[in-house]
């Protein structure tokens, strides 16, 4: 096959494989919600992004929740067009009456390892994403991470890394813009099959000349599963348009199913978090 007849991007039929939705149905959502939009090539063979099959399955998860085709399209399209500038300001995007609370960098860094160190614990091939602000503050915790990165499904780090770097058996380092609002932002997420937990702080602009120990931060965290996921998929959109190379697995991530957790279960992950993190304040 040469190179215009096969073009850039999926074929309708690679789209059908990673999807599970048939030829027929994709043409229908095409001609009348004109969804996906595929690009054509000159001799008319359809060629769509890395990213429609991601918006395809998110579909599929939205009628499986009960949603009309026209508003899990619609979903889909929104999704499509945000990308949030942080995790932070995501989070408080779609909740805003999560009220944050104000912490000092001791604290913060215990209620940090307390969250890490509980998935850990529990072993479920996470997905772990964290943000550090400087490559240094990263470098102090790399020993911890590249733990974590081995037992993790997929783990991202977010810093002020000079280059892009994804080995195969630690974290993926992400470089981030100082201008980027992601750049003041501290964050652990964590996503597995039978836990969640997200935390997000955005440092004080006023207290950044503070001596490290007294930064403060406005921190929000929650153990809820839809904010877990909104946390996953901040993140790992923020890594997709920066990363281009991560866009396969993260479509893949984003497409899995949202993990079921009872609220009991909610309160004793919180509840272990809140031990774990006394414990080091102790």
């Amino acid at each position: 096959m040469n190179d215009e007849e096969g073009g850039h991007g999926l074929a309708i039929g690679e789209l059908v494989e990673r999807t599970g939705v048939g030829e027929s149905t994709l043409r229908m959502w095409e001609r009348r919600h004109s969804f996906p939009r595929p690009e054509r090539l000159p001799r008319g063979h359809r060629r769509y992004r890395e990213r429609d099959a991601e918006l395809v399955l998110r579909v599929i998860r939205e009628r499986e929740a009960g949603l009309s085709l026209h508003a899990a399209i619609a979903r889909a399209r929104d999704f499509d067009a945000e990308v949030e500038p942080s995790i932070f300001a995501g989070l408080h995007r779609r909740r805003p009456e999560l009220q944050p609370i104000r912490m000092r960098k001791p604290v913060l860094l215990a209620l940090t390892h307390a969250i890490e160190d509980e998935s850990c614990a529990r072993a479920e091939r996470p997905v772990l994403i964290g943000s550090f602000q400087a490559e240094r503050f990263y470098r102090q915790s790399e020993r911890r991470w590249r733990e974590f990165g081995r037992m993790a499904e997929l783990a991202v780090v977010f810093a002020n890394f000079r280059h892009l770097s994804m080995p195969a058996d630690r974290p993926v380092e992400v470089p981030v813009d100082r201008a980027r609002p992601l750049a003041r932002e501290w964050a652990v997420v964590c996503e597995a099959p039978g836990h969640g937990v997200c935390l997000a702080a955005m440092e004080v602009a006023q207290a950044r000349r503070q001596r490290d120990a007294r930064r403060e931060f406005d921190v929000v965290w929650s153990v809820e599963p839809a904010l877990v996921r909104a946390a996953v998929e901040i993140s790992l959109k923020l890594a997709q348009k920066t990363t281009p190379e991560l866009s396969e697995r993260i479509a893949e991530r984003l497409s899995a199913r949202m993990p079921g957790q009872p609220a009991g279960d909610q309160l004793r992950l919180a509840a272990a978090i809140t031990t774990r993190t006394l414990g080091q304040l102790g």
